[in-house]
């Protein structure tokens, strides 16, 4: 529809990582939600930069995880220095960001036609 998730990034290393994207919009079209992760938990890629960008609704949540839950597992969030989130996008942050991302959650609030 009107919104979209684009998520680029840069890796090296890591053998046929399984890695899952899905999108969502809630019932009633508020929120706009963008999941990207790996569901066997942790990634081995050595990313050197990620940056996931959102078309048509405005950033209102996002976290980034160095390890995905799995099994007795759970999630491990990033340092918050780690990486930047703006309106429209969340991305690494340059000399902070420590190459591990196994997960990336964002909700976005979608523009609301005045009554």
């Amino acid at each position: 529809g009107d919104y979209g998730c684009t998520f680029t990034y840069s890796a090296q290393g890591g053998t046929n990582e399984q890695w899952q994207m899905t999108v969502g919009v809630s019932e009633d079209n508020g929120l706009f939600s963008c999941s990207i992760w790996r569901p066997q938990g942790k990634s081995y890629l050595f990313f050197t930069q990620f940056k996931a960008e959102m078309k048509g609704a405005k950033i209102e949540y996002a976290m980034a995880y160095s390890q995905a839950a799995v099994g007795a597992q759970s999630d491990i969030p990033l340092k918050q220095e780690e990486f930047e989130v703006t309106e429209t996008t969340v991305s690494h942050s340059e000399g902070k960001f420590r190459f591990e991302l196994s997960k990336l959650l964002i909700v976005a609030k979608t523009p609301r036609d005045e009554l």
